[in-house]
Order: structure tokens, then sequence, then C-alpha cells
């Protein structure tokens, strides 16, 4: 931005109070005829966009054709978006998503027969994890953010989390309580950890974080906040939970600290106790000034102790401590919601029994918190507290861990389960729906079965539902395409035995064993099973190869099954070796080598699926070569070895990009079998620590180290599918009976 800070805030300020002289509905029809022109703007005149009085307690939207005309009607910018993309879906059979969109619409728009009306059974629909914004939105300037807000709307979307800008809250904060640069420079992290610098799990890491982040993310927090109101969703800022700066000792030595490590690899963290005064002053003073520069909808996000026990699980200790965290929010803003992430019941479930649950809950008027149960489609906490013990909750699908590349899901869960908790006299209030994933832009089939549910009580008819699906997204009728996604529903999207998706091997730290430290190959079905899902879908070219959505889908399931097959080459090459069978080591181990090469020329055919983008805008935020160069190291220090170079989180957030197999998997795997090799040729047993001791510094040096990858897609993803195809699927077949 080139003006100057009390200018630009002069300036919104200003512009709020132009927008609270207009009426909501007014805001609302002016947003939503900006928003349909930029989805169909060839189209845009032939929308017309109506308030829709409110006459029920939750969201609504209408639509109706007349004299050549469409119209939209909704209570609220998100329910007439919602009514565009039913529109869109319903009637003209296109369909938008990260991965591929068909917006084919016909000269002449198709009229629906008779008025269609729509109302939510959810007053809200969550969006985000505190992850998401660290393993998919590090880099995101306003462009990206502008087409995700649109998503948002267009998917029914009212309350995600908006955790940008937040640093420059807190640099406020502290600096005006006598804390210096330096004292914030030691409790940043970089921009890739900002996820868990806010959950107080990690400080300074990769850091020190520049001003010129600090003061854009401000302005790119207004930016998103003034289109999110717009169209009427309520955004969920954070509230201050403790986590203070190291140095905090040093300006109040009489304070309350609490010493906390979050026991993976990091520094310890500090936490000011509740009890504390200085606890409520800072929890005030955190929301005033947040409410100064970003405004409130009086939802606030709060999580005490992630993935970190409490020092003590008494009951009348755990309700204190949440009564006075709410009290903070309360102080500042009287109609503070507390938006609580249910993690912690989850992940920690030996501390968090059901008596410390609810003396935790319990201590927060039921009006003023919300529970989200996180990963509801795995394993729903609201069955065993009686539906949060009288609070509100959300239900929510998680889905992705750190970002990895897997064709997984619970689809028959997605479809059938939120319909059924809402209808379930056990489930108390549950108010709303929503998406927990620790990262997006990936298996969009199952954002949008999970947005299907926001305007139904009823389950989703799979068997009705995917097939439009198909339709919708490669703009064509095929029998292969819908055989292959009827294959897919039944293997990969089973949801079977495993959390989340499984990741393949040739990901891992190179290893004889079946897998890795965090490299989890056990799969929910069997990888043959997954082989006519591949002919279907290969069999579907001719037909669907216009469609970007298809071509896609058509990368990912022959990237799913390549990456299946480096388990069963693998074994190849180990029986090899503990055979000293030195010509059949040679062979198949090059076969290894050749396999991932395969994946990563497939994978540089979509952008979704490469290492450049994500480099290339990370170092786009840089004003100077030494802040590109230190966003460059955040962005390849996250997706592998995520901490130092003895980091235990190594492979968490592994992906599968092209680039990123070529230049760091391919090579590691080179290492090893050179290891492998020396030891068949001189009958030594090979030093395998001493191996990962040199293959950490190597990956410590390529999180170091600087290059440019391409940033478009480079060839045919047809042609090199069906390339690949003829290579390797006779042998699977032999391989895999």
């Amino acid at each position: 931005m080139n003006c100057k800070p009390k200018v630009f805030i002069y300036i919104l300020l200003c512009s709020m109070c132009c927008m609270a002289n207009k009426t909501v509905a007014q805001l609302n029809v002016q947003s939503s005829y900006a928003l349909i022109k930029r989805i169909v703007p060839a189209a845009a005149q032939k929308f017309i966009v109506q308030p829709l009085p409110v006459t029920e307690a939750k969201d609504a939207f209408e639509v109706e054709g007349a004299k050549g005309k469409i119209i939209l009607r909704g209570n609220n910018g998100v329910a007439i978006a919602s009514a565009l993309y039913h529109y869109l879906a319903e009637y003209t059979h296109c369909q938008i998503t990260w991965n591929g969109s068909n917006l084919k619409l016909p000269a002449n728009l198709p009229m629906p027969a008779a008025k269609v009306h729509k109302a939510t059974p959810y007053k809200y629909r969550y969006y985000l994890n505190y992850c998401t914004y660290s393993y998919s939105m590090s880099w995101w300037d306003w462009k990206r953010w502008e087409k995700e807000i649109d998503w948002m709307a267009l998917h029914g979307i009212n309350m995600p989390l908006a955790i940008t800008g937040q640093e420059y809250v807190w640099d406020k904060v502290y600096k005006s309580m006598g804390f210096s640069n330096h004292d914030m420079q030691k409790f940043f992290t970089g921009p890739a950890y900002f996820g868990w610098f806010y959950m107080g799990n990690v400080d300074a890491w990769d850091g020190p974080l520049p001003t010129t982040w600090i003061t854009s993310h401000r302005d790119l927090q207004v930016k998103i906040l003034q289109r999110e109101r717009e169209l009427g969703i309520k955004p969920v800022l954070p509230a201050f939970t403790g986590h203070v700066p190291a140095s905090f000792k040093k300006h109040y030595p009489k304070a309350k600290l609490k010493q906390t490590n979050w026991n993976n690899g990091f520094a310890d963290t500090y936490i000011l106790d509740s009890e504390d005064p200085l606890f409520a002053q800072i929890g005030k003073k955190f929301i005033e000034e947040q409410t100064k520069v970003y405004g409130t909808d009086h939802l606030y996000s709060a999580d005490t102790f992630n993935e970190n026990e409490p020092p003590s699980n008494d009951p009348k200790f755990l309700s204190e401590l949440s009564a006075r965290v709410y009290d903070g929010m309360k102080g500042a803003d009287p109609k503070a919601v507390w938006v609580m992430q249910g993690w912690l019941f989850f992940s920690d479930r030996k501390f968090w029994k059901n008596e410390q649950i609810k003396a935790l809950l319990n201590a927060v008027p039921n009006d003023h918190m919300i529970v989200l149960d996180l990963n509801t489609d795995y394993e729903p906490i609201w069955k065993r507290t009686e539906a949060f013990y009288g609070k509100p909750w959300i239900w929510n699908m998680l889905h992705n861990y750190g970002g990895n590349n897997s064709l997984f899901g619970r689809i028959e869960a997605v479809a059938a389960q939120p319909a059924q908790a809402l209808a379930d006299s056990a489930s108390g209030k549950m108010i709303g729906i929503g998406l927990t994933m620790e990262a997006i832009q990936q298996t969009p089939v199952l954002y949008e079965l999970m947005a299907q549910n926001t305007w139904q009580n009823k389950p989703v008819n799979l068997d009705e539902w995917l097939p439009q699906y198909v339709f919708n997204r490669y703009g064509v009728k095929s029998k292969e395409a819908v055989d292959a996604w009827q294959i897919l529903r039944t293997t990969v999207f089973n949801g079977k035995d495993i959390r989340d998706g499984a990741e393949s091997i040739i990901t891992g730290r190179p290893t004889l064993d079946s897998a890795a430290v965090w490299t989890r190959t056990h799969l929910n079905y069997n990888r043959k099973d997954l082989l006519p899902a591949w002919d279907k879908i290969v069999a579907a070219i001719p037909l669907c190869k216009q469609s970007s959505g298809f071509n896609y889908d058509l990368v990912d399931v022959t990237r799913q099954v390549l990456a299946n097959y480096g388990r069963p080459v693998q074994l190849k090459w180990i029986k090899a070796y503990q055979d000293k069978n030195d010509k059949a080591f040679v062979k198949y181990t090059n076969e290894y080598l050749a396999l991932i090469a395969d994946i990563d020329k497939l994978l540089a055919t979509q952008k979704d699926f490469m290492l450049g983008p994500w480099i290339a805008d990370a170092r786009a935020w840089g004003t100077n070569p030494a802040e590109k160069a230190l966003y460059e190291k955040n962005a390849r220090n996250l997706i592998t070895l995520w901490g130092g170079a003895d980091s235990p989180l190594h492979e968490y957030s592994c992906r599968q990009w092209s680039g990123l197999l070529n230049d760091f998997y391919k090579v590691r795997w080179q290492k090893f079998f050179g290891v492998l090799q020396a030891s068949l040729e001189t009958g030594k047993e090979p030093d395998f620590k001493l191996f990962d001791k040199s293959i950490s510094d190597w990956e410590w040096q390529w999180v170091n180290s600087s290059k440019t990858y391409p940033v478009a897609p480079n060839g045919s993803s047809t042609l090199i599918v069906q390339q690949l195809y003829e290579k390797y699927r006779a042998n699977m077949g032999n391989d895999l009976k």
C-alpha cells in the first residue's frame, strides 16, 4: 500500500461509516451484483437480484424466471450467491471448484419452470482451521482471497475463521505495554508457521517477521473483512488465550507465567496464567485494539491448551480458567461469543474426560459459546458429551491433514451424518455444519458434497448426486466417467480403517521398512481395486478431455495409482537387496526412481500439483532479496522438514508435487540406494544412523537453498496419462494380484 497507516485507517473508518448509512439489503444487493459479474461476466445482465424479506429464522433463497431474466432472491449476500450457484448447478450444469471449473453457459439461459425456495436448517456454516492458514493460505494475495470469498458465498459459508493480520494487533498491544521491536522479533514466527504461533505452540521459528509483512497483511485483512461483511458473512476473529512473548518476564517480573512445550522440537513458549490480573487487561486490550482496525461481529476464536495439557485436571481449576478467558472477551465486548475448536477433546482424550470437558464448557453462558466438533465425520465428540452439555455446537468435516495429496474421504458419512445428527434428539443444540480441514485445494468432491447439506435437512442421496456432480464437473455425460466415480466411491472414498488419507512410501524418508516416521502407507482399500477406476477414467478421455475438472481428476487418479505402486516396487528392491542379488537390485531401484520421475512429469501438467507456484507466491511478498529468501525458506521448510534439521515432524506436510518429487524425494532415494549398493559391493552392513544424519543435513541444505521452479503447467495431461497407462497398467495387474 502507498498510503500511510493513519491515512489508511481514516479512509477505512470513513468507508465503514458510509456502509452504515446504507441498509444491509442494499449492500447485499450491490455486493451480489458485483459477485455475479465476477463469476459469469458475460451473462451478468441476465440476472436480477432482489432482497428476500426475513420471514424465517435462518437463511433462505429463491430462484425464479421471468421475462427472460433469472431472479435471485436472498435474505443476505450469501443466500443470493447460493441462489446463483443453485441455478448454475441445477439448470446450466456448471460447477466451480478449486481444482477446475465448468462455466459454459448456454446462450439462452433456461428458465425454471416454477419458483424455487430453499431454506437452510443451519444457522451457521463454519469454515477454516488455524492450520489451513499455514498449509494452504500462507502466501495468498487479495486476488486469491477474492476468489475464495466468492467460493465461500457460493457454497453457503457464512462463518469463516478470519486470522489474517493478527500479528498487527499483537504488535500494537505489546508495544503499547513497552515491548520493543527486538522483543517482538523474538515472538513472531515466519508466516508459514502462524497457525501454531496463534495457538501458542511456537515462537520465533523461521523469522524474524519483517515489518512490511505486518503492515501489508493488516491492509489485506481489512479488504477481506470488508468483502465478507458486504456479503453477509460473519467472520470469527481471534481472542487472547494467554500466549505472551518470552520477554514478558523481563517487563513484568511479578507476572504469573507458565512455561510450556509443544514437544515437537521447538523451544518453550509462555502462557500468562488466567489468575494474573494482567490476563483480563490484555484480553480486553487485544479485542479493543482489534475492533478499532478490523471491526467485530462478536464471534471470537480462543483455544486454550491446544495440544498442551493444562497444569491440573481439577474441574474447579478448569472451570475458573474458562470463565476468565471468557471474561477477557466480555470485558471488551459484552456481546462476545466464544467459538472454541473442540480439537483438544479429540487429541487428548486421556486428559479430557467428561468431567473435565463439562467443567470447561459450563463456566460460560450457553448463549455465549459455540463448540466446533472438529472431526465429526471420524469421531463425533457430541455423542459422548451429552451434545456438549447444552452448548450450541457445529458438525464439521476435517478430512485433510497437513496438505498431503491423497484421494481419501468418508463420502457416505458426509452425505448422511449431518442430517442424521440434526434429527437426533440427543444432538442438543446443533446449530451448524462446517469444514475444518487442515488444508484445502484438493479432493473437491468432498467439499461440493458437504456444501450440498447446507440447504436440506435430509441425507444426500449419493446415487443421484454423484452422477450429477460428474456431469456438472465435466460438462458432458460419460458412462465411463460415472463408472470410474462409482469405483472411487467404494475404494478411496469409503472412509474405512484409517483416520485420514494414506501416503506413498516415495515421499517418506528412505527406509527398508513399509513406512517412515510420518508416512502412513496403509490404505483403506486394496491397491488392485483402484485399477478399474483408472481404466474407466482413461477410457473417458475422448469425450471429457476438454474439461479442466476432468483433466485434474485424471491426473489425480493416475497420481494415486502410481503412488500406490511405489510400495510393490519397493518390496522388489528390498528383496533383491536382502537376497544379495545385485543385478535385480539395480533393475528395481532404477524402476523405482523412474516411477518417481514419471509422477513428477505427470504432475507438471497441472498447476495445483506444482512446487513452483508455492515458492513463487511466497517470494512475491518480499520487498527485498532478504525478505524473498526468508519467505522461500518458510515455504520449503513447512512442506519438508517442518522444523529444524532434526525435526521430528519431517514429512508431516509432505506433498506429491512436481519439482519436489524430482529435486527432493528422488534425490533422497538415490542417496539411500548408493548406501545399499556400497553394502552389496563391500559386504558390510550399512550404517543407517549415519545415513539418517547425513540425509537430515542434506535436507536442511535444501530447505536453505533457492531455485526457480516453473509456475506454468507443461505438457498435456491426457497425453502423458495415456503414455503412463501403456507403460504401467499391465505390470500393475500382475504385481497386484
